[in-house]
């Protein structure tokens, strides 16, 4: 298989890794609500699988240390295949629950909210199952990270309660209530739950002997996001966030090219998640610090963030207050992921 061989090498591939991550939503917002997240992700789930077979395929297959993606499948031992199949399968409940409050509250606060609160969770699963480095600034960075998160929230809300005042007072609204629904958020929060809580599934099975390596460790995390989609889309689409309950023959009444959205996110999103498993893999001949790897990991959702303003330009007609939350979120949320990321080289006291 084909493992960084120079440090140069990892920190591109890492960095690849965080733009993709950062960047595969947009493939859903480029549709601008013409295509429902719940039909969206069958053709995510099927990018991430054709990603995951390529890559393992052809990077996990050549090389010069004469151990395949094909051997690594062999040898692996079938515990360490299900964790990373459960893995998959846990994931993308909470990606699918990240993409439902995409579709309620936009890409720039969904992201920091979900991911945010994913670091907290996943801050929490590592001092309790690896415990070592500095936990008073790890779950300083996660505190500064959640503030970035609420920051986000209260930019949110304000901006709706204007919008809906807005809509009132033109008289395109009979009532008078300027109540903003919490469901986006408390979507958001779900997601992170879980995005949160696979990593501890990934560790186990990559662990020992015959744990995975990095190719097959992502092909059947992959599978398992493929298959699983079929699962939790019965209940997405009959009891939608948004809207009304859709028919899966609607997924082939669609364009083409929202199609091929889809497939181009779930291959932006694997090629995200092969950086990471590469990147930490322990036999690759060039080195990095772990906290590295992970800051870049998740730097993702500040980039994702970024998009949603300047891209899709959810906020453009906001007020002064609403802009000053959202750059206090942008601020706490780079402070704290640069915080958990150092933790672990100092030392506790």
């Amino acid at each position: 298989m084909i493992l960084p061989s120079s440090y140069g090498a990892l920190l591109a591939l890492l960095l690849l890794g965080m733009l993709a991550w950062g960047t595969w939503a947009n493939t859903l917002k480029a549709t601008r609500d013409k295509w429902r997240f719940e039909l969206y992700c069958f053709d995510f789930a099927a990018g991430v699988l054709f990603a995951a077979g390529v890559i393992a395929l052809t990077w996990g297959n050549l090389g010069f240390d004469g151990f395949s993606f094909m051997d690594d499948l062999r040898l692996a031992g079938k515990r360490q295949d299900l964790f990373a199949f459960i893995a998959g399968a846990v994931f993308n409940l909470g990606n699918m629950l990240l993409l439902g409050a995409l579709s309620l509250v936009g890409m720039s606060v969904a992201f920091p909210v979900a991911m945010g609160f994913a670091l907290v969770v996943g801050a929490c699963w590592n001092f309790a199952l690896n415990p070592g480095g500095n936990a008073l600034l790890s779950f300083t960075g996660a505190a500064a990270v959640l503030g970035g998160a609420v920051a986000g929230i209260l930019a949110y809300r304000v901006y709706a309660v204007e919008q809906l005042r807005a809509v009132a007072e033109a008289g395109k609204s009979k009532s008078k209530k300027n109540k903003v629904s919490s469901k986006g958020i408390a979507l958001g929060f779900a997601g992170g739950l879980l995005l949160g809580s696979f990593s501890p599934l990934v560790q186990m099975a990559r662990a020992g002997e015959n744990g995975l390596g990095p190719y097959s460790a992502g092909f059947i995390f992959a599978i398992g996001i493929f298959f699983s989609t079929f699962v939790f889309n019965l209940f997405f689409m009959n009891l939608p966030v948004k809207g009304e309950p859709i028919d899966v023959t609607e997924y082939f009444l669609a364009e083409i090219k929202w199609h091929g959205m889809g497939i181009l996110g779930g291959i932006l999103w694997y090629i995200g998640a092969i950086a990471s498993f590469i990147g930490g893999h322990p036999d690759g001949t060039a080195k990095m610090q772990p906290s590295i790897i992970y800051g870049l990991g998740q730097g993702g959702m500040i980039v994702a963030a970024i998009c949603g303003l300047l891209v899709w330009k959810e906020f453009a007609d906001a007020d002064s207050k609403v802009k000053t939350y959202l750059g206090l979120m942008l601020v706490l949320l780079a402070i704290g992921v640069g915080i958990v990321s150092v933790a672990s080289l100092v030392p506790a006291y």
